[in-house]
């Protein structure tokens, strides 16, 4: 860790600020960054900060210590979730009403995110009415993501159609899942980060032939379920 921003850490906890100890010690993790952030947020209020430490060129403030977000934080209501279930709508590059209807985030073709119409705290356990029905007998505690794309696409012989799955979106869904893991303290495993072809295999609830994901058309290489469902876990956690 940075050996200044250390030191402003070791200095808050002399002020009597609440950090976590890892902070101090020298791992800057996100519990830590938030605490920091929150410390600095109050001596700034009471005008106290530049009596205490003397900022460099760039001067340090509470958002530098976050991560990016690319998620709105008014789309993340306060709710109970365990996990993340991530789609393609089969459809085309752009977000219908109907898409709309099923999901909580859609990605269109250019990485743009597309708020769905359900909440997601409607889909906290016990469901809402008017929850987002988009995994079948899993939708209590799920969060429903889905790329725009993949209509008219084929398994076998693999062919994604018109509207393949661009890398634009699939890197927007993996920063998108950091955000809600973020959020909602969903610790990124098979079970709770997965995609739908992956649900039936990892939580025992039978689907419908469901194969979104078990090929990435921007890397063909990529083939099945799991390894499209590690490749989702492994981008996701590097951003958290």
């Amino acid at each position: 860790m940075n050996t200044t921003v250390q030191a402003l850490q070791r200095r808050l906890i002399a002020l009597g600020f609440q950090l976590p100890k890892s902070g101090a010690d020298g791992d800057f993790g996100i519990e830590s960054i938030i605490a920091t952030g929150n410390a600095l947020d109050e001596l700034q209020s009471l005008r106290a900060f530049s009596s205490m430490y003397s900022p460099p060129a760039t001067p340090v403030t509470p958002q530098a210590f976050v991560k990016s977000q690319t998620v709105p934080a008014d789309w993340m209501p306060p709710a109970k979730m365990v996990r993340i279930i991530c789609h393609w709508t089969a459809g085309a590059h752009k977000a219908s009403e109907f898409d709309r209807g099923h999901y909580h985030i859609l990605i269109e073709d250019d990485g743009k995110l597309i708020r769905g119409g359900p909440s997601i705290d409607l889909n906290q356990s016990p469901t809402k009415k008017g929850y987002a029905a988009h995994t079948l007998n899993c939708n209590s505690g799920s969060i429903g993501v889905s790329l725009c794309c993949m209509g008219g696409s084929n398994e076998a012989p693999f062919d994604p159609g018109k509207y393949p799955m661009t890398r634009k979106q699939w890197d927007a869904l993996t920063s998108v899942v950091a955000d809600l893991c973020r959020r909602y303290n969903i610790k990124i495993t098979d079970k709770t980060v997965l995609s739908h072809a992956e649900v039936q295999n990892n939580l025992g609830i039978q689907q419908r032939g469901k194969w979104d994901f078990t090929r990435l058309a921007f890397d063909p290489s990529i083939k099945g379920a799991k390894a499209c469902g590690d490749k989702l876990r492994a981008e996701a956690s590097a951003k958290l």
